[in-house]
């Protein structure tokens, strides 16, 4: 069984779109010869056999059914599942350790999208980007994410009109001369700070669960 397919994830900084070459040449799309094409996952030479993938994934149950391959039984959940437990602990450890900083991240840049510095220089940017004759955005974010510059795309990139194209670099001047990004950052670091402090017990829990993984990693690479 060989299974196929590209992913194209684009993304912007925290603060907006700050390279003005990029904004000129890309607007707020990409470079397509700059991509990363990741390597085909499976053995060397040859796709990945039906069998072996449900081994992997446990697909049709192969482990509950109590499979054996090779002389060994197929955990429950396939080789993955099996790994998942082995380094990463139980279902609870797991959320913490991935979900709970991301969380704080969405609720620190809500505090910051309301704060009134923030609030104040998007408004002055917003204004200079509608001097410049374009459309007035909320916020840098809202420029990016503008659903026009991405309309009959399908490989997520942009089409790069010339409206999209001055759009971009109107974003960046206004940006720079603006300073958005240094009052963006400045209140980003201040509200992190202030929630780490408050919150010191639970992410320490989440750095030794860190600590954790990695040394089982070391463990099943011989690193120790």
């Amino acid at each position: 069984m060989s299974e196929t397919f590209t992913s194209t994830m684009v993304s912007i900084s925290p603060y907006g779109v700050l390279d003005l070459d990029h904004a000129r040449r890309w607007g707020y799309g990409f470079d397509p010869d700059a991509t990363f094409t990741p390597k085909p996952a499976g053995p060397e030479g040859r796709a990945v056999t039906q069998r072996e993938y449900e081994v992997l994934n446990d697909f049709g149950g192969a482990g509950r059914a109590g499979a054996v391959v090779h002389g060994r039984k197929v955990p429950k959940g396939g080789c993955t599942g099996e790994s998942s437990r082995r380094l990463l602990g139980d279902a609870t450890k797991r959320t913490v350790l991935w979900g709970y900083v991301s969380e704080r991240s969405e609720e620190i840049d809500k505090a910051v999208a309301k704060d009134p510095r923030v609030r104040g220089v998007f408004g002055d940017w917003s204004r200079c980007v509608q001097d410049k004759g374009f459309k007035a955005y909320g916020s840098p974010r809202d420029a990016f994410r503008d659903k026009a510059w991405r309309s009959g795309a399908s490989d997520g990139n942009t089409a790069r009109t010339k409206r999209e194209l001055g759009t971009a670099v109107a974003d960046v001047e206004c940006n720079r001369k603006l300073n958005v990004a240094g009052v963006w950052w400045v209140v980003s670091d201040e509200k992190q700070r202030a929630d780490i402090r408050r919150r010191a017990a639970r992410y320490e829990a989440v750095r030794a669960d860190q600590e954790r993984l990695r040394g089982t990693l070391r463990e099943v690479l011989g690193e120790e």
